[in-house]
């Protein structure tokens, strides 16, 4: 029985985790953390655990912790996963590249799991994208579009930058020299090499990217569509589960997936 605490639990994906976790054959939720102040705080969070605005208790017990939390709180959080010396699944995006650099340094001394994006599916894309960008050279545009809900704050989403940095990779390029973020422009000429970027925030859409590859004569697209969140919660959870016991580390889901 893996015991488990989630960090942004009042979110829209800290609740599904929280209800799968409680739900889980092989799971124990053990903690629930809401961000300071919130009306949460005493609900019921599951069976036996309530919401609760203090990291020390939210980890009390925990074997693992998975944060799906906002930049605002990724260094409280981190801190306080290593100062309990629980290992932890980071799900949270929009990181400054400060905050970047505090992952690699955690990681020198402690179990930390990062992704943009759970969902196994996704992390299977990200490598057929980079299969599919080092046979496409750059005289085919590439150009990546990410869908989500109206509440997703960041633009484009950390998944779509990965993507981005995925195929800039392959062809031995730095996505921040190549990196073409659409909005609006009456004069803007695509230079080639150029990796094109494009956002849209509407509705309840879990999450659709596409990567599109095109050339005279011809185009190829990869997409994954999530129906709900819960593909990127049961990524998490198989994280978690991955990430228990492993010596200090910074880890990707390629990691647990085995796709390196």
């Amino acid at each position: 029985m893996l015991r488990v605490a989630i960090f942004g639990a009042g979110g829209r994906m800290g609740r599904v985790l929280c209800d799968l976790t409680d739900n889980g054959d092989d799971l124990q939720l053990v903690g629930a953390l809401v961000r300071p102040g919130s009306k949460m705080v005493g609900e019921p969070a599951g069976r036996d655990v309530v919401y609760t605005d203090q990291p020390v208790a939210a980890l009390d017990n925990a074997e693992v912790a998975i944060d799906f939390s906002l930049p605002e709180a990724f260094n409280s959080n981190l801190s306080s996963c290593i100062d309990a010396g629980v290992p932890v699944v980071i799900g949270t995006t929009g990181l400054s590249s400060v905050q970047h650099q505090r992952l690699r340094d955690a990681g020198h001394q402690h179990p930390v799991l990062w992704a943009p994006n759970m969902s196994v599916g996704v992390n299977l894309l990200f490598r057929l994208t980079q299969i599919a960008a080092g046979v496409l050279d750059e005289d085919y545009d590439a150009e990546i579009v990410d869908i989500h809900h109206r509440y997703k704050r960041d633009a484009p989403s950390g998944t779509a930058l990965r993507f981005g940095e995925v195929i800039a990779g392959a062809r031995d390029r730095k996505l921040e020299d190549i990196a073409d973020f659409r909005g609006r422009n009456d004069d803007r000429q695509r230079h080639r090499g150029d990796i094109g970027f494009s956002a849209v925030r509407a509705g309840d859409i879990a999450g659709e990217h596409s990567v599109i590859f095109a050339t005279a004569g011809e185009s190829v697209e990869l997409r994954h569509r999530a129906a709900s969140r819960e593909a990127f919660a049961d990524g998490a959870l198989r994280a978690a589960g991955w990430l228990a016991g492993r010596p200090a580390g910074l880890y990707g889901m390629a990691d647990v997936l085995d796709l390196k």
